[in-house]
């Protein structure tokens, strides 16, 4: 669940920035994958109040408003796509995703996930026809910063974890200078107390799908090429994802998983949401400061969420959303061994961050 909003948590803050160009450019092959199945997280109990039965609720109250209502595209009724839960999935957005950690007050280097205060997931969404091309990534001062309460990802159907958004329309500077960087802090009981840097634990490629009756968050890692023990503890995957639902905010949180302040969606927005307390997130909804999104593992790693499915043999059918993300990791792999040095360095180039200045991506505990 939400842990309460430390001091620490509080001095960072983000805003936006500019537009950003893409330029086509033919990737080199793909590098060979690694299969890598993560084993699911225990789940605490506090957990699975409010987040329970959810993926249902969001099927039923999915199909109740499609009745009634039109679709996100216009089109009145239900589609194919609304009725089929196998039905092949369509990108909504897709872009650069970074995972890093923080440590707990005073601890530089964590040593076991209970050393890390929170994890986060940051995304950098590019143009939906855009390509990867010259690193780095010009700042478009769209990024969103997603805080994972729980420490871990979830790793199976049994794992819900609600996560939210701390910051949106970030540029890099303030990515660098206020998410980034650690800092020193005074209080009147303990004197000064350290609040360590974000450390990185991977980069990649990301795609928000929606297969009808749900939203995925799917992603390919990029670096590092091997899960280390970090990447594994926390739940990393070579290829991973899960299903994502937003909250209304018109239902009361759980004690345990209220925010300050509820996130300022416009009219439209509230009518997106009807009577329901949970719906499928679309892309808009993650540009809100607040809102808080619902993560229900899927241990089928990305299949499901880009819509491949297996014919009558038994062989998987490849759709466009899968080749797009395989092409969109081959290009993101090509631009990330353009920058120079190691892992750290290529990361941190491409948020255009001096690697001396942060810690080294950490892939040993």
């Amino acid at each position: 669940m939400v842990e309460k909003t430390t001091e620490d948590d509080q001095n960072q803050q983000a805003s936006a920035g500019e537009k950003h160009k893409t330029e086509v450019e033919t990737p080199d092959p793909k590098r060979a994958k690694v299969k890598s199945e993560t084993p699911a997280d225990n789940d605490n109990e506090e957990d699975k109040g409010e987040e329970s039965n959810t993926r249902q609720t969001t099927e039923k109250g999915s199909q109740e408003s499609k009745a009634d209502a039109k679709s996100e595209n216009g089109t009145a009724g239900k589609s194919k796509a609304d009725t089929d839960k196998d039905a092949p999935a369509s990108i909504l957005e897709k872009g650069i995703i970074y995972f890093f950690i923080r440590g707990r007050v005073d601890v530089d280097k964590p040593e076991e996930v209970d050393d890390i205060a929170r994890s986060y997931i940051i995304l950098r969404p590019i143009g939906h026809d855009a390509k990867l091309s010259k690193p780095p990534l010009a700042d478009a001062g769209n990024t969103r910063i997603l805080v994972l309460p729980k420490k871990v990802l979830p790793s199976s159907g049994r794992d819900r974890f609600l996560a939210f958004i701390d910051k949106t329309g970030a540029s890099y500077d303030e990515i660098k200078g206020q998410f980034l960087a650690g800092g020193d802090y005074e209080t009147k009981t303990k004197g000064t107390r350290h609040t360590p840097a974000a450390t990185p634990v991977g980069e990649g490629v990301y795609a928000i799908t929606t297969t009808g009756r749900e939203s995925h968050l799917a992603y390919i890692l990029t670096i590092p090429q091997e899960l280390g023990e970090v990447q594994k503890d926390l739940g990393l995957k070579e290829q991973g994802s899960f299903i994502i639902s937003t909250k209304n905010p018109e239902y009361p949180a759980p004690a345990s998983a209220r925010l300050p302040k509820a996130p300022e969606y416009p009219k439209k927005m509230h009518e997106e949401f009807r009577e329901l307390r949970w719906v499928p997130t679309r892309p808009h909804h993650l540009d809100y400061a607040n809102s808080q999104i619902l993560m229900i593992g899927e241990s089928s790693g990305i299949k499901k969420a880009l819509g491949v499915q297996d014919d009558d043999d038994g062989k998987a059918n490849k759709e466009e959303p899968l080749e797009e993300m395989e092409k969109l990791e081959e290009q993101d792999l090509k631009r990330m061994q353009q920058l120079s040095g190691d892992d750290s360095a290529s990361i941190y180039a491409d948020l255009k961050a001096h690697a001396k200045d942060y810690p080294k991506l950490q892939t040993t505990f």
